[in-house]
C-alpha cells in the first residue's frame, strides 16, 4: 500500500505542467553537481563551471537531472556520465592508486557501453576523448582545481557549445530511459521475471533499490525500506530484490517520490521528535491540504517578522475545516501520512495512515478540541506538536524527547485513539520535577485524560463524557484529584496574598507530595491556612477564600494516601485551571461572585 501510493504520486508529479515541480523521468535523478567540465568536441577541457552559490555561510551546488546513481558499496561502482573526481579524473584521495585506476576504468566502460547504443553522438565522443587524454592533468590547470582536490566533489560534462549536460542530450537521455538495468549487471537476479508487487505487471526485478535520503538520524548516504542483504532475510532460495519483486520502473518511482518528499526545503515533511513525517494528497487539486496539514501541526512555524501570522493562518484553516471545506465529493479523495525513523541501514515505518479528506478534517477538529485550554494572552491558541513534545522533555530540549513518542502521538491523532500513556506520564513527571504546570503541559494532560475517558466509556465519538474536562475551570467535576488540585491552588493563593513578594510558596515545597500522597501534606497546609487568612488586607477577601476552600473541601470525602498517574494528571489540571481563574480578567467583585456561586 505504501509503495503503491508513492508510485501513484510519482506518476502524477511526472506529468506536472510546471517544470519546477515535475519529477524526473525514469532513469534520471535530481542531483547537486558542484562542478561541470565543459568540453570542446575534440575532448579538450575548455573550462570548469562552478555551479555553487552562497546560501548563508554555506555554498550550495546547482541541481541537475543526471542518470540515476548506482548503489554504492565498498567495491568499485561507477555512475553514468557523473561521479566523484576519483572516478571522473582519477584523483587519488586515499593513497590507493590501484583502486583509483579501477574506478576510472569502470567509469569509462559505462560511457563506452552507452556510446555503442548512441553511435556518433558528439557529446559522448567528446567525453571519451577527454577521458583518454590525461584528465587529471587537464583539470589541474584550472582555477577551480584546488576546490576539487580538497573536496572530491561530484562532476559531470557539458559540451561548451550546448546548454544542457551531455547526459541530457535528447539521444543520450532516450537511450538511458530505455535501459531498465545497468549494462554490467549480469547477476541471476537481474534476469528474473516476476509479477511486480506494486503494479502487478510481470516484468524484470530491481535487485537493489535506491537509497532514501533525508530521514533524520539515518545514514547520510541513505537507507532502504526494501532491502535483503543477509541470508537470514531470504526465503525459498531467493536473494536480494527477488524476495519482494518490484519492477525497476516502480522502484525508481517510489524512491524518487519519497526522496522528493523528504528533500531539503520540502513543504510536505515535518519532524515529529525522531520521526520524519511526509504527507501528500491523492489528487493534484488537493495539494493545498498538505499546507493545511503542516500549518495545523506547526511544521513550518511562523515568519520571524510576524509571530502572529501562524496563529491567524491556522485559525482561518481550522474554521474552514469546521465549516466543511473538506466535505462533499472532494472529501472522498485520499490523503496519506507516512512516518519514518532510522533503523541501522534501513528505515522503520513508525506509522502509515491513509484517510479521506473528510476523515482528516475530523482528525484536525478532534485534535484541537482536545488541546483547547484557558491561557494567557501571549500564549498561542494553536500550539504545535513540536512545542508540546518539548514541554514534556527534560530541560525542554528536543534531544530529550522520549524515543518513539512523537510517532505514537501522530498515529493516535490520525486514528482518533487514546494518546500513549507515556505522554501523560512525561507531562505529569515534568510538572512535579519543576513544580510548574504551564499552558502546554495542561493542554497535554487534558487531551490525554479526555481520550482515556472516552475509551473507558466505549465512546466512538468525540462527544463530551461525564469524566471529560473542559478548557475552563469546572468546579463540579467529580474527580478527587481535580478538586485537590483546586484546593492546592487556593491555599497557595492565600499564602501569596498574605505574604506579598514571597520567594517560595507551598508549590515549591509541596507540589510533588501533594499530587502523589495528599494525606501527608494537606492536613498541615489547612492548619497553616488559618495563619495566612489573618494576614489578608480585608475581611471580605478572607471570607471569600474561606468559602471557596470550604466548597472545595465539601466535595472531598477524604485525602487519599496515594494517587495514580491519571489522578495526578487531574490534580495538575485542577491546579492550573484554578490558578487561571484567579487571574482571569474580571473585577474582584465579579470574580468572587462567580467563584462562590460555583
Amino acid at each position: 500500500m505504501i509503495l503503491q501510493a508513492l508510485n501513484s504520486y510519482y506518476l502524477r508529479k511526472m506529468k506536472d505542467p510546471d517544470p519546477a515541480r515535475r519529477l524526473a523521468a525514469f532513469g534520471l535523478e535530481d542531483k547537486e553537481v558542484p562542478f561541470i567540465l565543459e568540453l570542446a568536441p575534440d575532448g579538450t577541457l575548455v573550462a570548469i563551471k562552478d555551479t555553487r552559490s552562497q546560501d548563508g555561510k554555506k555554498k550550495v551546488a546547482g541541481r541537475y537531472l543526471v542518470p540515476q546513481g548506482v548503489k554504492k558499496t565498498s567495491g568499485v561502482a561507477a555512475n553514468l556520465l557523473w561521479d566523484t573526481a576519483e572516478y571522473v579524473l582519477g584523483l587519488d584521495t586515499k593513497g590507493k592508486p590501484e583502486r583509483v585506476q579501477q574506478q576510472q576504468e569502470a567509469f569509462r566502460s559505462k560511457v563506452e557501453a552507452l556510446s555503442q547504443r548512441v553511435p556518433g553522438d558528439a557529446g559522448l565522443q567528446a567525453v571519451l576523448a577527454f577521458l583518454s587524454q590525461a584528465p587529471l592533468q587537464a583539470a589541474s590547470g584550472h582555477p577551480e582545481w584546488q576546490d576539487i582536490a580538497d573536496s572530491n566533489p561530484i562532476l559531470t560534462f557539458r559540451l561548451a557549445v550546448d546548454v544542457e549536460l551531455v547526459c541530457q542530450r535528447p539521444a543520450v537521455s532516450m537511450a538511458i530511459a530505455q535501459s531498465t538495468a545497468p549494462a554490467d549487471d549480469d547477476s541471476p537476479e537481474a534476469a528474473a521475471v516476476m509479477p511486480c508487487l506494486v503494479t502487478g505487471q510481470v516484468t524484470g526485478v530491481e535487485r537493489l533499490h535506491s537509497a532514501i535520503k533525508g530521514v533524520w538520524g539515518a545514514q547520510t548516504s541513505g537507507a532502504n525500506i526494501v532491502s535483503f542483504n543477509l541470508p537470514a532475510f531470504n526465503s525459498y532460495g531467493k536473494t536480494q530484490g527477488t524476495n519482494a519483486p518490484v519492477s525497476p520502473q516502480a522502484a525508481f518511482a517510489y524512491t524518487t517520490a519519497l526522496n522528493h518528499l523528504l528533500g531539503k526545503g520540502s513543504r510536505q515533511r515535518m519532524q515529529v521528535a525522531d520521526t520524519s513525517t511526509v504527507f501528500w494528497a491523492q489528487e493534484q487539486q488537493d495539494e493545498d491540504v498538505g499546507d493545511l496539514f503542516a500549518e495545523l501541526f506547526g511544521a513550518h512555524g511562523a515568519p520571524p517578522d510576524d509571530p502572529d501570522a501562524h496563529t491567524e493562518k491556522v485559525r482561518a484553516m481550522y474554521e474552514s475545516v469546521k465549516a466543511g471545506a473538506l466535505a462533499g465529493t472532494r472529501g472522498e479523495h485520499r490523503f496519506y501520512v507516512l512516518g519514518l525513523a532510522p533503523n541501522a541501514a534501513r528505515l522503520a515505518v513508525r506509522f502509515w495512515h491513509a484517510a479521506t479528506l473528510t476523515e482528516l478534517g475530523q482528525c484536525f477538529n478532534h485534535w484541537f478540541n482536545d488541546l483547547a485550554m484557558v491561557k494567557r494572552e501571549h500564549e498561542p491558541e494553536f500550539p504545535s506538536l513540536y512545542a508540546l513534545l518539548r514541554s514534556v522533555s527534560v530541560l525542554g530540549k528536543a534531544d530529550n524527547i522520549p524515543p518513539n513518542l512523537g510517532g505514537d502521538i501522530m498515529r493516535s491523532i490520525l486514528a482518533g485513539t487514546p494518546f500513549p500513556a507515556s505522554w501523560l506520564n512525561a507531562a505529569v513527571m515534568r510538572c512535579k520535577a519543576e513544580q510548574d504546570v504551564g499552558y502546554y503541559r495542561a493542554s497535554v494532560i487534558k487531551a490525554c485524560l479526555n481520550r482515556q475517558a472516552r475509551a473507558a466509556e466505549g465512546s466512538t465519538t468525540h462527544q463530551p463524557t461525564q469524566e471529560a474536562f473542559s478548557p475552563m475551570l469546572n468546579p463540579e467535576h467529580p474527580s478527587t484529584g481535580y478538586q485537590l488540585g483546586r484546593l492546592f491552588a487556593a491555599l497557595e493563593k492565600v499564602q501569596e496574598e498574605a505574604q506579598p513578594g514571597i520567594n517560595a510558596t507551598i508549590r515549591d515545597r509541596f507540589f510533588g507530595a501533594a499530587s502523589s500522597s495528599p494525606v501527608t501534606v494537606f492536613p498541615t497546609l489547612l492548619r497553616l491556612k488559618q495563619h495566612h487568612l489573618r494576614k489578608l488586607d480585608t475581611i471580605q477577601r478572607a471570607h471569600y477564600f474561606e468559602q471557596l476552600i470550604g466548597q472545595i473541601h465539601d466535595r472531598l470525602a477524604d485525602f487519599p494516601a496515594h494517587m495514580n498517574m491519571p489522578e495526578q494528571g487531574r490534580f495538575a489540571l485542577g491546579y492550573y485551571q484554578q490558578r487561571q481563574a484567579f487571574f482571569a480578567k474580571a473585577t474582584p467583585s465579579t470574580t468572587n461572585t462567580q467563584e462562590i456561586a460555583a
